[in-house]
């Protein structure tokens, strides 16, 4: 009577239990996307990271000065433009949104302490303390990734932990240090967590 039962079973048994091991896996695997953003671009920061060493080469023949600044400003304009393009290009290849969801959520806690950056950045130039910003920037830079990162891979959070810490350092070096300072953040940083990323997590 046992073995007729056992016979009785369909041959295909084994096929369904992995068919529904494969959807379960799916399913978690879209729950896990839907939950943190993970179309951050790991080769459009390391494009960012060699503009950033590049204006600094350039920017140090004019350390304190308003073509200094205006250099790094046009620098930041750049890296704002890469990440953006490269960012919605790895977003489309994802089927994600770089607005809404955790996307949404990435860009915002990424961008507000930034452009917090922006009224303090004019008062500090105007009062003639340049030798303030290389260090405000990589720290706010930081705080941004590091907040916008809490919806991203884990990687990101440890990349602005990074920017905070050198922006923090630099606060407290000598002006002289400044330029170097910018070089190793936006342009060192860059390239090593953009390599990471683009390694670990599809380009």
């Amino acid at each position: 009577m046992q073995n007729r039962i056992f016979q009785d079973q369909p041959k295909d048994a084994p096929a369904l239990h992995v068919h529904a091991m494969n959807d379960l896996r799916f399913i978690r695997q879209v729950m896990e996307r839907s939950a943190s953003f993970t179309a951050v671009p790991g080769w459009g920061m390391i494009l960012m990271g060699g503009t950033a060493i590049m204006t600094a080469v350039i920017s140090s023949r004019f350390a304190g000065t308003g073509n200094w600044l205006y250099l790094w400003l046009g620098d930041s304009i750049l890296a704002i433009l890469i990440g953006i393009v490269s960012m919605g290009y790895k977003a489309r290849l994802a089927n994600s949104s770089l607005f809404s969801g955790a996307g949404g959520k990435f860009m915002l806690n990424l961008i507000a302490p930034i452009l917090a950056g922006v009224p303090l950045t004019a008062v500090l130039f105007r009062q003639g303390m340049t030798d303030a910003l290389p260090g405000l920037w990589l720290l706010l830079y930081g705080v941004g990734v590091i907040t916008g990162g809490a919806f991203s891979v884990r990687v990101i959070p440890l990349m602005g932990a990074c920017f905070a810490a050198v922006g923090a350092v630099t606060l407290f070096l000598p002006t002289a240090w400044g330029n170097f300072m910018l070089a190793l953040g936006f342009g060192g940083l860059h390239i090593l967590f953009g390599a990471i990323i683009a390694w670990r997590h599809g380009g």
